[in-house]
């Protein structure tokens, strides 16, 4: 279990819905090189809470390709072992416990609109990478949420403070802003399919886990301004952030997990070795 100490405590959070790539070996290397620069813990888990993507192959690749990176962990579960990561699916009750501080303190809403209903009432460009702007059909809904006993069958929505500045200092990228309703739109904290979304699991296991410093890619950025509410909402500790510069291919394009050309197990099976792999991380430094 996490101890109680205030020293640096990093994580690794790969999910396992694909191999891991190059962006991701970056990132994670970076994320280790902080912690030995702090001469901290790096914590491992591993966000398998897509029941439909997650993979156990995936998963035991991702252990088997940091490994060959020369990433090393200090903490995980106790189920499985000092080295097995800590896995977000044996964690519900977690995530269950704040989806009902939410729900008690009026902060979050039942939505039953659709995908299709979302993409019709679209009115704002997003960003590619982006959820897509929740126009608040079901706002209106904020003081039925006692109603629920649980959140199964319908998606729930955090309601931003419209027109709040959100800003935050990246250790890497700088100052940084967002504007809650112009910049991003309610987001879900929890989903129809009864699984906790992202937003909320990592700001969870994050303050379980006593985190310091969340490393991440760029593109997760704007994730971090809705994650500062939640964890306002939610009264936890704030960790600090550092997002690393995304890797991009040759023509600009971000490099994810369907480019499976450079995912690290091709790179190996290439004859790659772990230096040449990392030389490529040149964009971001410690």
């Amino acid at each position: 279990m996490p101890s109680t100490s205030l020293a640096y405590r990093g994580r690794l959070a790969p999910s396992p819905t694909g191999l891991l790539h190059i962006g991701h070996a970056c990132t994670f290397w970076m994320a280790y090189q902080r912690a030995l620069r702090h001469n901290g813990v790096v914590i491992f888990r591993d966000e398998d809470l897509d029941p439909q993507r997650s993979k156990p192959a995936f998963a035991e690749a991702m252990l088997e390709d940091l490994a060959w990176l020369g990433i090393r962990w200090q903490e995980g579960s106790d189920i499985g072992g000092p080295y097995a990561p800590y896995r977000q699916s044996q964690r519900r009750e977690f995530y269950l416990g704040a989806w009902l501080r939410l729900r008690d303190s009026g902060a979050i809403y039942s939505c039953t609109c659709s995908r299709k209903d979302l993409a019709l009432a679209a009115t704002a460009p997003n960003d590619i990478d982006d959820e897509p702007m929740y126009p608040g059909t079901c706002r209106n809904k904020l003081g039925e949420a006692s109603r629920y006993a649980t959140p199964a069958g319908v998606n729930w929505r955090f309601r931003v403070p419209d027109g709040e500045t959100i800003a935050f200092h990246d250790q890497h990228q700088g100052p940084q802003s967002y504007i809650a309703g112009q910049d991003f739109g309610d987001f879900v904290v929890w989903r129809r399919d009864d699984v906790p979304a992202y937003q909320l699991a990592v700001v969870v296991d994050d303050a379980a886990m006593q985190v310091t410093e969340v490393v991440r890619g760029a593109d997760l950025l704007k994730s971090t301004a809705r994650q500062l509410l939640l964890i306002r909402a939610l009264g936890l500790a704030v960790p600090s952030h550092f997002h690393c510069d995304l890797i991009r291919d040759h023509s600009g394009i971000r490099l994810a997990k369907r480019h499976d050309a450079l995912s690290i197990r091709a790179l190996r099976e290439l004859g790659r070795s772990p230096e040449q792999v990392l030389s490529l991380c040149d964009t971001c430094h410690p």
